[in-house]
């Protein structure tokens, strides 16, 4: 699918705000709201969208502790971990990545005791860094406007 400055309209739009009717969205990017579901359905069937999110306040439901967690496999049971991360309770997202560390899994957590416990249960077979979050920097949506560039 080629993305032209109109996906790219679209796709910030929705980037502030993904609520946005259709006919709020085409009035935003001067387009009709036929047009734009058009479009919109474009974007989801080649999964350049791939769902629709919430930004959630976790202090607010009482998980006030972010951690990010490097984990090093101490004999290659990756299969082993990416198993018990899948089904953690208190993960948030878990990437494979490149350099010392195999994973980097961010937890959003209680109190800092259910970190222990997180870290005693993967001891056995891996090594781990926290890095505990003191506190969240706001971020603007991921820029998008690069790609009006490369075309």
């Amino acid at each position: 699918m080629k993305i032209d400055e109109i996906d790219l309209s679209i796709l910030q739009a929705l980037q502030q705000n993904s609520r946005l009717s259709l006919r709020e969205l085409g009035k935003q990017i001067n387009l009709s709201p036929p047009s734009v579901a058009e479009r919109v359905r474009q974007l989801e069937s080649f999964g350049v969208i791939k769902g629709y999110t919430i930004d959630i306040d976790y202090e607010k439901l009482h998980l006030p502790v972010s951690c990010f967690i490097e984990v090093t496999m101490k004999n290659g049971e990756h299969e082993r971990f990416k198993r018990f991360i899948s089904q953690y309770p208190y993960a948030l997202f878990c990437e494979r990545i490149a350099g010392q560390a195999c994973f980097i899994t961010k937890l959003q957590l209680p109190h800092l005791h259910v970190l222990e416990q997180f870290i005693n249960e993967i001891t056995p077979y891996a090594k781990t860094i926290s890095h505990i979050a003191l506190s969240h920097v706001e971020m603007a949506p991921a820029l998008l406007s690069h790609l009006k560039d490369e075309k």
